[in-house]
C-alpha cells in the first residue's frame, strides 16, 4: 500500500464530473490498483476514488488514474509532504459472525434460494485475495460467485467486486456472475450492484431456518 500527503486538487471526468479544490489530502493507492482520495474526516469513506481495474499513469505535478471504461480520477499536485509504501501481505478477511456463518451454511445446503437452477460448487472458494463465500453453477452451468452478508452496505459490494475481477481472470471459471446476498441491503449498496451487473438477493434468515413467524401478515 502507497500512502502520499499532499497538497492537491482533483477532478472526476467521466459519466458524472466532480471537482475537489485545492487542500491538503491522503491518497491511497492499493495493491489491486485502486486510488483513493481521503480527507481529515469521514471516517473510511474516501472523497473520490476510481476502482480496479484501472491504471495509475504519473509525470510531475500530476497523477492520471485512468479506468477501463477510460473514466478519469486526474490528481493534480502542488506539494507532496510524504510518499511512503508498506507491505502489508494478503489479509485473512473479515471473520464472519455467527448468523453470517449459518446463513453460508443454509444457503449452500439452499442453493435454489439464490437463483432458479442454482448448484453448489464450493463453500470457501480461495482466490488470491481471500475467499468468496460460495462458488455456485446457474441453470446454465455459468459460474456464480456468491458473496453473504448479515447487512449488504457498499464494503461488501467492493469485496465481491475484487474477488470477480481475479475469478475473471480464470479461462476454466470465465465468465463468472455476482450475487450479493444479505438479510438486507442498504439502497446505496444495490445500486453500486447494479451498477457493476452483480444481482442483489435478500434472504430471510427465519425461512431458511425452516421458522414460521407467529404473527399473521396480510402478503
Amino acid at each position: 500500500m502507497r500512502l502520499v500527503i499532499a497538497k492537491c486538487s482533483v477532478d472526476y471526468v467521466g459519466r458524472l464530473s466532480a471537482h475537489l479544490p485545492l487542500a491538503t489530502r491522503l491518497l491511497m493507492v492499493k495493491a489491486d490498483g485502486s486510488v483513493s482520495i481521503h480527507a481529515d474526516d469521514r471516517a473510511y469513506k474516501p472523497l473520490n476514488w476510481m476502482s480496479p481495474p484501472c491504471r495509475l499513469e504519473e509525470a510531475p505535478g500530476v497523477w492520471r488514474v485512468v479506468n477501463k471504461a477510460g473514466e478519469e480520477l486526474r490528481i493534480t499536485l502542488e506539494e507532496i509532504f510524504q510518499d511512503t509504501s508498506y507491505e502489508l501481505g494478503v489479509d485473512p478477511g473479515l471473520r464472519k459472525d455467527g448468523v453470517e456463518a449459518h446463513l453460508q451454511e443454509l444457503l449452500a445446503a439452499n442453493p435454489g434460494v439464490l437463483g432458479e437452477g442454482f448448484t453448489l460448487v464450493r463453500r470457501e472458494y480461495m482466490t488470491a485475495i481471500g475467499p468468496v463465500d460460495l462458488l455456485c453453477r446457474d441453470a446454465n452451468s455459468g459460474a456464480v460467485a456468491v458473496e453473504i452478508k448479515r447487512r449488504g452496505d457498499i464494503d461488501g459490494v467492493e469485496q465481491l467486486t475484487r474477488y470477480l475481477e481475479l475469478m475473471n481472470r480464470d479461462p476454466l471459471l470465465s465468465p463468472v456472475a455476482g450475487v450479493f446476498a444479505a438479510q438486507e441491503i442498504k439502497p446505496q449498496a444495490r445500486v453500486l450492484a447494479t451498477d457493476r451487473g452483480i444481482r442483489c438477493v435478500v434472504v430471510n434468515y427465519d425461512r431458511l431456518r425452516g421458522i414460521e413467524k407467529d404473527e399473521l401478515t396480510l402478503f
